[in-house]
């Protein structure tokens, strides 16, 4: 089968960390990369769940920077703890 190259871009650290990762599982990124490549092909589409946080959404980032913003201005209200069975 003929071989290609692949060029891609990113972060420098993210690279790094998933370059010891494959050592560590004895593959190297561009056996990493062809394993998820194929799997994905196989299955049809990414191997793994993909979806946003809801707790990074825009209106909850608000909501906390709202929220942080009376703290720090004084505007908290004391309460009783709330003791919750786990």
């Amino acid at each position: 089968m003929a071989q290609t190259n692949l060029n891609i871009r990113m972060d420098e650290d993210l690279k790094r960390s998933m370059e010891n990762l494959c050592q560590e599982l004895g593959m190297n990124l561009t056996t990493a990369v062809t394993v998820f490549f194929k799997k994905a092909v196989r299955e049809g589409g990414i191997p793994f769940p993909v979806s946003t946080d809801p707790f990074f959404t825009e209106e909850n980032l608000r909501r906390i920077r709202e929220a942080a913003a009376r703290l720090d201005a004084g505007l908290g209200t004391e309460h009783e703890l709330i003791e919750v069975d786990e």
